[in-house]
């Protein structure tokens, strides 16, 4: 039986500042209940910066943001993600000088339920090492001495410790070897079949036609376009005008 189609996320007419920089503008979006939707764009096209506006990391930010139907278009980051948002930086972050499972414990929350009472994805540190065996064959080692993907697949599973309701990715598979890729695509699969909702940026078509239900595309911090996955992967007009390099 398929979730109650249930609107997690929206943005209506969002905009945001870099100081005096206007980097989006007006910028529309909603995420549902299991679902995977992808924000596409060339390098500089504002993906991060909507991420960072959504999640409230940016000083400067007009529009209406809701969460759960919650409004937190003035919301702190950390409200945000007691909330249940859960967001994943393209820089990844990681407390370099504690070890693997002491960076999940970081992250840990409380069990949440929908408001419907049933539970959310619950997330342990054994339910992440199936999810990301890489982690569990390390759980004693040092973030410092991880590789990028490695430590890419750490900022996730962080994440995931506040068993999130709906995640923000940032750029995913940017500057990972390919095996890291697939393996990345494997777990945002496995995230959406546990019910966990996620919008990410990403410049990837093949990985975004992976996993993605839905897709933005966003030029100059406007949105240009908008459709199914299958569409916009058919459409080469909008890919050779927004997406090619």
């Amino acid at each position: 039986m398929s979730a109650p189609t249930e609107t997690l996320l929206e943005a209506r007419g969002l905009a945001a500042w870099y100081g005096a920089a206007q980097i989006l503008f007006d910028v529309d979006l909603k995420v549902q209940r299991g679902e995977v939707v992808a924000l596409m764009g060339r390098n500089g096209a504002g993906k991060s910066t909507t991420l960072k506006a959504l999640i409230g990391m940016l000083g400067k930010r007009r529009g209406s943001i809701t969460f759960l139907g919650q409004d937190i278009s003035r919301s702190e980051p950390h409200h945000a993600a007691r909330m249940g948002l859960g967001y994943v930086p393209e820089d990844r972050r990681i407390f370099t000088d504690l070890t693997v499972a002491e960076n999940l414990m970081v992250g840990q929350q409380a069990p949440r339920r929908w408001a419907d009472g049933s539970e959310a994805p619950l997330w342990t540190p054994e339910r992440l090492f199936q999810l990301f065996p890489n982690l569990g064959e390390m759980p004693n080692r040092m973030g410092g001495r991880m590789s990028g993907g490695e430590q890419q697949m750490l900022t996730v599973a962080r994440t995931l410790m506040g068993n999130p309701y709906l995640v923000l990715l940032d750029e995913p598979s940017e500057g990972v070897a390919p095996v890291i890729v697939e393996q990345m695509a494997h777990m945002i699969l496995a995230l959406k079949k546990q019910g966990v909702s996620i919008l990410l940026s990403e410049q990837n078509m093949h990985f975004a036609e992976l996993v993605s239900d839905r897709a933005y595309v966003l030029e100059k911090g406007q949105i240009r376009y908008q459709a199914s996955m299958a569409e916009l992967a058919s459409n080469e007009a909008v890919r050779r005008a927004y997406l090619s390099v």
